[in-house]
């Protein structure tokens, strides 16, 4: 009987706790959005190589997709298949900086994704709406409409399918109810004209709103850095060229770094035939990798990420202003990075194949401390100031 009593009571007083637990929300009816009279231009936006995000996002919308990829399962998908409008791409700036989009209206996605920071947040760890730690470091933005796998373990193959992930998780923003955040919308004097603008209808949608910041997202280009201009592959402003210390590190980075941060976005070939896509002898009898490898930080995984301690190869533009670096932060400096492939991968069974030596030993990049500093300064190379400062992207909360 005593028992009976005692669970009851605690059952008790767990569902009181449940019903009186009361979420502290910041008063925000004062935050007003400064906008443009005419929208900034986003379509005309570069990617590296000169293309626009006009241009691109019309092909492969017209063609159903970046490309193809493929799911866990091994079967073809299309993934971006994203028409950006300047429209739809201003809306997803106010909603990308609006904190009303998180449960508490404290927390934005532009708290973790700072503009001068390249949408990083400088943080090993980020803090969620009620002060919970993330478990991940806050990815960078980096031409993200050109890439087909994205978060750290690859989850998703498309922007939309990312937009309101952050939105929706318990610790990050903690929005789990869409209906409470379109009613919250609704409510809100610049949302339905905004969105009529955008999509021809003050009716807000879940859908609407994850294309919004979709657009937003993927209007964020960068393509004007030192390397751009010494490449050419940005046909405007300035001429430029490499110290002697950056062009040894370029060719340094050929040599040791560029199978797995290739081409002009500095990030895994992960496209159908890809060495970390779905083909190549590199995968020989296994599934696609989705842009993803293991490069031996630890010997057994708190995070396992995609799985075997996979984790995404994120691009390296911009790479002098996101530190801290990994998917938890552990590393502060570049040199610190550098120094793990140089001296710290561990032996892990799955690591890849690229540090793997004879008889399971491993086989690291080797690099003298002038080399090194050769490398660092070839990256900082990748800064692209016009990203950091284009007030297209910037919070149009601030003062």
């Amino acid at each position: 009987m005593k028992k009976s009593i005692l669970f009851l009571t605690v059952v008790s007083a767990v569902a009181l706790y449940s019903c009186t637990r009361s979420i502290q929300v910041a008063n925000t009816s004062n935050e007003i959005p400064k906008l443009p009279t005419t929208p900034f231009n986003y379509i005309e936006g570069k990617l590296p190589g000169g293309q626009t995000i006009k241009s691109f996002s019309e092909n492969n919308f017209n063609n159903g997709g970046f490309g193809i990829s493929f799911d866990m399962n091994g079967n073809p998908v299309n993934t971006n298949s994203l028409k950006v409008t300047n429209e739809g791409a201003s809306l997803g700036r106010v909603l990308f900086y609006d904190k009303k989009l998180s449960l508490n209206n404290t927390i934005s996605c532009g708290t973790c994704h700072q503009q001068d920071k390249a949408f990083t947040d400088g943080l090993a760890l980020s803090k969620g709406f009620e002060g919970r730690i993330t478990s991940r470091s806050t990815m960078a933005i980096m031409n993200p409409i050109a890439q087909r796998n994205l978060f750290w373990d690859s989850r998703s193959s498309n922007l939309e399918d990312l937009a309101l992930r952050p939105v929706t998780n318990h610790i990050e923003m903690g929005m789990d109810n869409m209906d409470r955040l379109i009613t919250k919308l609704a409510n809100t004097s610049y949302y339905p004209d905004l969105f009529k603008k955008a999509f021809g209808t003050s009716t807000i949608s879940a859908k609407n709103i994850s294309s919004a910041l979709s657009q937003f997202v993927g209007s964020i280009t960068t393509a004007d850095s030192k390397f751009d201009r010494v490449e050419g592959s940005q046909m405007q402003g300035p001429s430029a060229s490499f110290s002697e210390l950056e062009a040894i590190g370029q060719n340094l980075f050929q040599q040791n770094c560029a199978s797995c941060h290739a081409g002009l976005n500095f990030i895994a070939d992960d496209s159908p035939t890809g060495a970390y896509g779905g083909g190549g002898d590199f995968n020989a009898g296994t599934t696609n990798k989705k842009g993803a490898t293991n490069i031996g930080l630890d010997f057994v995984y708190a995070d396992n990420g995609l799985g075997n301690g996979n984790f995404k190869i994120p691009s390296l533009r911009n790479i002098a202003v996101t530190s801290p670096y990994m998917h938890d932060g552990r590393f502060k400096t570049l040199e610190e990075v550098l120094n793990h492939y140089t001296n710290g991968i561990k032996p892990h069974a799955k690591l890849d194949v690229k540090f793997k030596g004879a008889n399971s030993s491993v086989k690291p990049i080797i690099l003298s401390d002038i080399e090194k500093k050769a490398v660092i300064a070839f990256l900082n190379t990748l800064t692209d100031q016009t990203m950091l400062k284009d007030p297209k992207f910037s919070d149009p909360f601030q003062n």
